[in-house]
């Protein structure tokens, strides 16, 4: 609790102590709280009561809406943060693996990607004006990063020349959302016949 005794103080370095301790409390407040709405929008959709994010991020309901005054900032910020994650592995798994293989972890990645949002689909395609912006943020951050593992892997012979982002973002999307009566293996198939499929002609001129 407070005494007062901060405001005698006139060098301000403990005040400046205790703003860069707000900071990260506040930084690991919101971490927790994206990572917390992202665990229960999948398992409960985007309508899930906030005490039940509250809780599993263990903060109080309040400080929730300290940082998310409304249901569509939190919502905004858990799918910003996704798409930021997927594409920023594009890097990590370029520095770790050959050209061909980054791309295939990649691309799974995505898979993931696009099946962690589904819980927040209903909000994204509901028409809120809140939610105007994703789409373009969307490409954006991901387009970038699949053309950088695309062109390291043409430049190594191990994919054919020609594939565009774009294209290759729609078609693994559609391919991550079957139809209700088909499980996962359908998509892990898919998506090696389609890693399989970008390498014929690989190298040629």
């Amino acid at each position: 609790m407070d005494d007062g005794s901060e405001i005698t103080n006139t060098s301000g370095d403990d005040d400046s102590a205790d703003r860069k301790h707000l900071r990260a409390d506040a930084r690991r407040n919101i971490d927790d709280l994206l990572a917390a709405a992202m665990a229960v929008f999948s398992k409960s959709g985007v309508d899930a009561p906030v005490r039940e994010i509250a809780k599993e991020a263990g903060v109080g309901v309040g400080t929730l809406y300290r940082h998310f005054p409304q249901r569509s900032d939190l919502i905004k910020e858990v799918f910003r943060r996704e798409i930021d994650a997927c594409a920023d592995a594009a890097a990590t798994l370029s520095q770790d693996n050959a050209p061909f293989e980054a791309l295939a972890k990649w691309m799974n990645r995505y898979v993931a990607f696009i099946a962690a949002k589904r819980g927040l689909g209903a909000a994204l395609h509901s028409g809120d004006p809140a939610y105007e912006a994703l789409p373009a943020y969307f490409e954006k951050k991901l387009r970038p990063a699949l053309q950088g593992l695309l062109d390291r892997a043409v430049e190594a012979g191990e994919i054919r020349d020609g594939l565009r982002p774009n294209e290759l973002l729609r078609a693994v999307a559609s391919l991550s959302n079957p139809a209700p009566d088909v499980g996962t293996d359908f998509t892990d198939n898919m998506m090696r016949l389609m890693l399989d499929g970008m390498r014929r002609g690989a190298g040629d001129k």
